[in-house]
């Protein structure tokens, strides 16, 4: 049975607000997601809330009751809150009506099976996690095997990562995995690795894929690291033309991705 709760000092609400933190996500295993639309999304997906909160204005619509019947179903709890608190949780002065906490989940980079996707995308260092959620929004949008995190990467369940990958996160596997054992794993690919370098000499337009394609992106400071930069059968470059000398990593992985996974059709006609 859902319940109402109207105090800031509820320690579920207070648990929930603690999320923002990645030590407490960490010791928790559970992330904050913000929005009607991105729980349904995630419940439409099997992944019922743990804890769903909700404000009373949220009670009218339709896809409220459906995720409040999921969250109950899977043992998880409803609760009604006022507006202070979804705004006390959300750290906004205007927040989303509804607020649910999901228990995180991560893919074993063993487990992954290079034929269910013509390309997957691999980050190695990245820091920022509006990049890496704008990523892995792009690569479900793309129909991506898996996002892959190399090394010491920013939290994609930070809050800012959830709100960035707008439910995506829900969609697409996410892989934790050090260099050594990344690299350990990259032996056996079968199709392409492909990197981008400032050194690089072909244009990412010109270069050779086979699939299954793997895109290897570097952190936003350093691009590649040198040991996963030998790593690459593939290496290209993104032409400039203006003043920038390099690309958000978000855009450059976003054109890489759909480079990869929607080659142009040779002989066809297309719009520029």
């Amino acid at each position: 049975m859902s319940r109402k709760v109207t105090s800031l000092a509820n320690p579920t609400v207070k648990a929930a607000r603690a999320l923002h933190m990645r030590k407490a996500r960490e010791e928790s295993g559970r992330f904050l997601a913000e929005g009607l639309k991105i729980v349904a999304e995630a419940v439409h997906l099997g992944r019922a809330p743990r804890i769903l909160l909700y404000g009373a204005e949220a009670l009218a619509q339709p896809q409220l009751r459906r995720v409040r019947a999921a969250t109950e179903g899977a043992g998880g709890e409803a609760i009604e809150v006022s507006h202070e608190i979804l705004a006390k949780i959300s750290r906004r002065e205007n927040p989303q009506i509804v607020l649910a906490v999901f228990d995180q989940g991560f893919a074993d980079l063993r487990g992954l099976d290079p034929a269910a996707a013509a390309s997957w995308v691999a980050l190695e260092a990245v820091r920022d996690p509006g990049n890496l959620g704008t990523i892995v929004r792009t690569a479900d949008a793309a129909g991506c095997g898996a996002v892959i995190l190399v090394g010491d990467c920013c939290d994609p369940y930070s809050v800012e990562a959830v709100r960035a990958s707008m439910g995506s996160i829900f969609a697409v596997p996410i892989v934790r995995a050090s260099e050594a054992a990344f690299l350990a794993w990259r032996a056996g690919w079968p199709g392409s690795t492909i990197g981008t370098l400032l050194t690089a000499t072909t244009d990412f337009r010109d270069a050779p894929y086979r699939a299954p394609a793997l895109i290897l992106m570097g952190n936003e400071q350093a691009g590649l690291s040198s040991s996963l930069a030998a790593a690459c059968d593939v290496t290209v470059k993104i032409p400039m033309r203006g003043r920038a000398d390099s690309l958000n990593l978000a855009v450059a992985t976003g054109i890489m991705i759909y480079s990869v996974s929607f080659p142009p059709q040779r002989g066809g006609s297309s719009a520029h």
